[in-house]
């Protein structure tokens, strides 16, 4: 019999193969996470909401599907936490904003209702940075989300507990949502895998919006194996096969545009080697790009969007957004016009920039965050968002994961294709990860 830890080590590949070959069930996947989220929720504070009563009924549904040869797809069963922002029919839907606590979502989001087509399972919300505008998830309403690999230290975010739950194995995977890197820096420091999709290749209906230009709803799992065999069913498309030995591999040269930490610097040069033993690379210069400006042009965006979001309740709840983050939307809105606009050009001109790296490479790789997670207490740094805003602003797809086996936790990678290219991603991605070995995941001292 397998332990509560061993199943969660499973993944949703490991689980979907128990579940074909009948030596684990749905059922006993959702009673080892429902054990866990008791044992381990308290102190990470990742799930919010739960709907453990409703899930174990759909786990029964799910294994009776399985024993009877009638499952609905290879995800049948698998369970799933989501972040705050992304609707779930029954639970509550605030986006991590007090002035909407009281708002229960009257129907899943397009993005979940896919899922549960599938027979996903979700077991209930997570926690959030307020908005999704920040990576820290130091929620002033909802309370901090502690990443498991470390005391008093930040999940990242804006989708902090999804982030968490999955490297504390209280799920499967995880949505989230990211607008400038709030999947891939919760992926990268709490050493899990994440993607942020194709603009508009997971349906919005039903995210509380930050930035409609910028947004994008993605999973996390703890491989990017997993997540190939979750996005099928986010998309409605099946995932085109790839050789990854056919992918042309470009590695990223910033020229120091980044100031990186240097545990990050040493593990990416040791990805970058065992890349180079199989796979075709050449160096590419994106050393031209302004990281800090474009950030910032990108964050102008978000709080100018944000504010048009959130307006009407800004107006009648002030007191329900805390100081910064009302500031911050109202700062961006009181900007002149000519300084909003060049905002937008300016971010339109780097993603056609990004666009044009892949004419000789299928795939860039670069770091994901310029450091690994800090204390909460210590000073934010400002550039987190550097490596993972560019994808955003060409809407294009990349998928972090640790870079190393070595670390606690590792740092991470990042692999960057064409829009429209995710199935590219994720296969440089798994290549990636058949070739490191197995990274490691927090033990259970949290």
């Amino acid at each position: 019999m397998r332990g509560d830890a061993s199943i969660a080590a499973l993944g949703v590949h490991g689980q979907a193969a128990a579940f074909a070959d009948g030596s684990l069930t749905p059922s006993d996947a959702v009673e080892a996470y429902t054990r866990r989220i008791h044992q381990f929720n308290p102190a990470l504070n990742a799930f919010l909401d739960l709907r453990l009563a409703d899930a174990a009924k759909e786990a029964r549904d799910a294994t009776e599907r399985w024993r009877t040869g009638a499952a609905l797809s290879p995800i049948d069963g698998v369970a799933f936490g989501v972040k705050a922002n992304i609707a779930v029919g029954g639970l509550p839907w605030h986006g991590g904003i007090a002035a909407y606590r009281g708002r229960v979502a009257g129907e899943d989001a397009a993005c979940v209702a896919a899922l549960r087509r599938a027979g996903a399972i979700p077991l209930g919300i997570l926690n959030m940075h307020e908005g999704a505008l920040g990576a820290t998830t130091d929620n002033p309403h909802f309370g901090r989300c502690y990443n498991p690999w470390g005391e008093n230290k930040t999940p990242g975010g804006s989708s902090g507990g999804s982030g968490a739950s999955v490297a504390a194995g209280l799920c499967a995977f995880a949505l989230g949502t990211d607008t400038m890197g709030s999947v891939r820096i919760p992926s990268a420091y709490c050493s899990v895998a994440g993607l942020k999709p194709s603009y508009g290749a997971v349906p919005g209906d039903g995210l509380i919006d930050l930035s409609p230009t910028l947004d994008h709803i993605g999973p996390h799992a703890r491989t990017a194996a997993d997540i190939r065999l979750v996005l099928p069913h986010l998309r409605g498309q099946v995932n085109a096969d790839v050789d990854h030995q056919s992918i042309r591999i470009g590695i990223a040269d910033w020229g120091g545009a980044v100031d990186i930490d240097e545990d990050v610097a040493v593990a990416f040069a040791a990805a970058t080697d065992i890349i180079m033993t199989y796979a075709q690379t050449k160096s590419v210069d994106i050393s031209s790009f302004d990281f800090g400006a474009l950030r910032r042009r990108g964050l102008l965006v978000s709080e100018v969007e944000g504010h048009h979001a959130h307006q009407v309740m800004l107006a009648k709840d002030p007191s329900g957004f805390s100081d910064e983050f009302r500031g911050m939307l109202e700062w961006g809105i009181g900007q002149n016009r000519e300084k909003i606009d060049a905002a937008y050009d300016d971010v339109r001109a780097a993603g056609k920039a990004v666009d044009r790296l892949f004419d000789d490479v299928d795939v860039i790789i670069t770091p994901t965050a310029p450091q690994g997670p800090f204390s909460f207490g210590e000073t934010v740094p400002a550039n987190q968002a550097d490596f993972t805003c560019i994808a955003n602003f060409a809407g294009a797809p990349a998928v972090a994961v640790p870079a190393s086996t070595a670390g606690a936790p590792p740092a991470s990678i990042q692999f960057i294709a064409r829009k429209g290219m995710d199935h590219v991603a994720l296969a440089a991605a798994a290549a990636f990860e058949d070739a490191r070995g197995p990274a490691p995941f927090p033990p259970d001292h949290f």
